[in-house]
């Protein structure tokens, strides 16, 4: 077990005996991605790694042990297709002192089948929990490598976005935009992940991706796009207009772009999600256009593109140093346009720490 993994169940142990927890069970996934570095492959049949407070174990497919093993000595508990899952599951847990665990979290992400085959396994009082208060609290806080990581994926982003300012021009399409920005992402060995190129009222929709519509002289064209490279994402967006901006476009711009410095300096640790998001969307509010800003103002962002904290109005979450989250306030007016901006942030003891290097400021392409 390398000393990443053996630190990372350390500190899960110590969660669990903190929250009363006797077994932790996760599924292949970015879960089992942050605790052990890999995950086998995922299909329809049982795999579940156990983690009790004093031992762990792989329920394990026969089928996928032998590849897997160069990866882990973690024992594994296998199982066939002619036999079934339910004998290899019941030794596994008494393997590690888990036949009854008081309470189980339960990988928010498995599959139902597989969630429902590990509680039939356990005694009908045991109490059923998921991962935020464990696995997923911890997640939450990125150590350096992580930060590493997704630092260098910003800036691919950034020479992404650079790529689309620099092609986009009145008579491309959406799509021919985004094909350059996935052809950036390529270039630096990131897979292109997502790529919302949304001109003049397909810009007030806030997941538009890209269509066949043509860009115009006098679009506002939102940018949102992100890739994935060494297991971690990136996620920015920008915004261009096409010669003349249309008519209220420069005030509303910079109500967002307000909202977003809102929520910058509201952005602390000890501080509750929702006070982020009430500090942008107070700053959109004021000027009129509440019931335009129509999503969230944020959300975390890991070996996942989005996974907890969650920036929302009812979000109870503390906020702590490390955690990594975007900022994304915007305004959308339907059949006009849309503007939203967005950095990834990391919050340090003194704040947030914006890992784009590119100005928010909108691109103008003179036509």
């Amino acid at each position: 077990m390398n000393e990443q993994t053996e630190k990372r169940l350390k500190a899960l142990r110590k969660r669990m005996a903190e929250t009363g927890t006797g077994l932790v069970a996760i599924a292949p996934g970015s879960h089992m991605d942050w605790v052990l570095g890999f995950h086998p492959h995922p299909d329809e049949r049982p795999c579940l790694l156990l983690i009790a407070p004093e031992k762990e174990a792989f329920l394990m497919p026969a089928l996928n042990a032998e590849g897997t093993r160069e990866f882990t000595d973690i024992e594994f508990f296998n199982w066939a297709d002619d036999v079934g899952p339910v004998a290899a599951l019941e030794g596994a847990l008494a393997a590690i002192g888990a036949t009854a665990p008081g309470l189980v979290a339960l990988d928010e992400t498995m599959r139902a089948d597989f969630a429902l085959l590990l509680l039939d396994a356990l005694p009908a009082d045991t109490r059923r929990d998921f991962t935020p208060n464990t696995l997923g609290g911890l997640r939450m806080r990125k150590d350096g490598t992580e930060y590493q990581k997704l630092k260098m994926n910003a800036g691919i982003a950034d020479r992404a976005m650079q790529t689309a300012f620099g092609s986009i021009r009145p008579g491309m399409t959406e799509k021919q935009v985004a094909a350059e920005i996935r052809a950036h992402f390529s270039s630096e060995g990131a897979a292109p992940q997502f790529w919302i190129v949304g001109a003049g009222g397909n810009g007030a929709f806030p997941h538009h991706s890209a269509s066949e519509k043509v860009v115009q002289e006098g679009d506002a064209v939102v940018i949102d796009i992100g890739g994935r490279k060494d297991g971690f994402p990136s996620d920015i967006t920008r915004m261009a207009v096409i010669g003349q901006p249309p008519e209220g476009y420069g005030e509303i711009h910079a109500i967002v772009e307000k909202a977003v410095q809102a929520a910058l300096k509201a952005a602390r640790p000890g501080v509750l999600a929702r006070e982020v998001d009430a500090a942008a969307r107070k700053v959109i509010a004021d000027a009129g256009y509440g019931e335009y800003f129509v999503h969230r103002t944020g959300h975390g962002m890991g070996i996942d593109g989005h996974e907890p904290p969650y920036i929302t109005a009812t979000s109870e979450t503390v906020l702590e140093e490390g955690m990594v989250f975007s900022i994304e306030p915007g305004i959308y007016l339907p059949g006009r346009f849309g503007i939203r901006l967005e950095d990834i942030v990391i919050l340090r003891e003194d704040g947030p720490e914006i890992l784009s290097e590119l100005p928010r400021d909108a691109h103008y392409v003179s036509v």
